[in-house]
């Protein structure tokens, strides 16, 4: 009897490399209409409100009062849609992660990739190079299609004016972290409906409980809020309100954003190289 044996090659190293499992991640990403759909939908809505903000403060400026003129802001109004892109940002980010699971594909990607911690980079990374991409166009978009209006009717700002082109660019770095935050939430939870609630929980549900306990605590909590870190990044009139609560600057604020979604996806990280998809 001719027993015949043949052996498997065992899988070279550079198919594991991370520039071929993100080249997969990003066909993935394109492929999928929902996620291309909520990236358009992130663009209009971002672009399109901040157009719709600075047209209408535009027709109101020949009977504004000298108070509000006093404090008006032309960055912070064009950049308006930014906390409304904000929410299809975590939609995307959830979406990223939460499909693959809700269909169960996620066996198969990490049968293909099975050393999951590449896996997670590649996934990581090929998101926020995408988020980091589509914030900085909406919010330069935003900001000079917004200036384009404004400036038929009112004092308009130049990318060149002490902390426009910071603000732009915050606003850009702050969407990314954000979608960041949806991805960590959504390797934990696992689940597309629940890692929603859970971020828009985080950046919407929350600011509307700390009014609820006393000042003093309430004002320690809203300082680290996301919604007002981003509002505040997009200030540039030192003469506009803030409010009582106190904000951080900007790039602080960035920093303490960058550790949230650090410690996300260090959990969500720990969940998917511990536990079974």
């Amino acid at each position: 009897m001719t027993i015949i044996t043949s052996t498997i090659p065992a899988p070279t190293s550079s198919r594991y490399r991370l520039g071929a499992v993100m080249r997969s991640e990003w066909i993935k990403m394109r492929s999928v209409r929902s996620t291309t759909r909520t990236i358009a939908l992130t663009v209009v809505l971002t672009i399109g409100i901040g157009m719709i903000a600075a047209a209408t403060e535009a027709n109101r400026w020949k009977h504004a009062s000298a108070a509000t003129r006093l404090i008006f802001d032309p960055t912070n109004l064009s950049l308006t849609g930014i906390l409304f892109g904000q929410l299809m940002i975590g939609l995307l980010g959830v979406l990223v992660v939460s499909a693959e699971y809700g269909t169960g594909t996620i066996r198969a990607s990490l049968s293909a990739v099975p050393n999951r911690g590449v896996f997670l980079v590649a996934k990581t990374t090929t998101f926020a190079v995408v988020a980091l991409l589509v914030g900085e166009f909406v919010s330069f978009v935003s900001f000079f299609a917004g200036q384009s209006i404004i400036g038929g009717g009112a004092p308009h700002a130049t990318i060149s004016q002490p902390g426009v082109l910071g603000a732009v660019i915050g606003s850009g770095l702050y969407l990314t972290l954000l979608g960041l935050l949806a991805v960590g939430l959504s390797l934990i939870i696992r689940h597309t409906a629940g890692a929603i609630a859970a971020f828009v929980g985080i950046l919407l549900i929350v600011p509307l409980l700390t009014p609820a306990f006393p000042s003093s605590i309430g004002n320690a909590i809203s300082k680290f809020e996301p919604t007002t870190i981003g509002n505040a990044i997009t200030v540039t009139n030192p003469h506009l309100p803030s409010g009582s609560v106190p904000t951080f600057n900007p790039w602080v604020g960035l920093a303490i954003l960058s550790a949230y979604a650090a410690v996300a996806l260090g959990i969500g990280g720990w969940r998917l190289v511990r536990r079974d998809a």
